[in-house]
């Protein structure tokens, strides 16, 4: 399976707390962390979500 390399770009501060717990449930905290996942499609949906936060790369 592939997968996906996925860093929080922007604060999770004045968002709803649908997305805050999004991004904590995919791993990340604080701004410019990084954490690599398997591109499922469970994944890929939470990404989906909170697109305008973070930046998404393929690991190769």
């Amino acid at each position: 399976m592939k997968k996906i390399r996925v860093k929080q770009v922007r604060s999770k501060i004045n968002r709803v707390k649908d997305q805050k717990r999004t991004l904590e449930a995919l791993g990340l905290r604080k701004v410019d962390q990084v954490v690599e996942h398997d591109a499922s499609p469970t994944i890929l949906g939470m990404v989906n979500k909170v697109k305008h936060l973070v930046s998404v790369e393929e690991v190769k």
